[in-house]
């Protein structure tokens, strides 16, 4: 009995995969500047924060409201700096608390680099 798939199953599964990109291929800047965004979001604690503030009602979140993801106070506040260095958060001093948004162009950059001949 043979393993090999048909031709035209072969043909039909790699038309309904992925179109080509239509911009075209990244400069060497570009594949920098995606890789730290990328990179900034593959620890799973800053992904989860980054998603707090995403999906946040107000369009922004204080750290008092964001921060309970399994670490330490210290430990958020590291993630959410690595997170605003990478440009994905912007943040503001209200008082004592930090609020946070996602920054949007960044998450357009990402939005329509994954959005492959879409």
């Amino acid at each position: 009995m043979s393993n090999k798939r048909p031709a035209a199953t072969i043909e039909a599964a790699s038309a309904a995969c992925c179109e080509p990109l239509d911009s075209g291929t990244l400069s060497e800047a570009e594949a920098d500047y995606t890789a730290t965004l990328f990179k900034a979001l593959a620890d799973p604690v800053r992904l989860r924060l980054f998603s707090r503030v995403a999906s946040h009602p107000a369009g922004e979140a204080c750290v008092c409201d964001i921060s309970d993801v399994g670490v330490s106070q210290p430990t958020v506040s590291y993630h959410l700096k690595k997170l605003r260095e990478a440009g994905l958060l912007t943040s503001e001093r209200r008082g004592t608390w930090i609020y946070y948004r996602v920054a949007p162009q960044p998450v357009a950059a990402m939005s329509a680099l994954l959005a492959l001949g879409g």
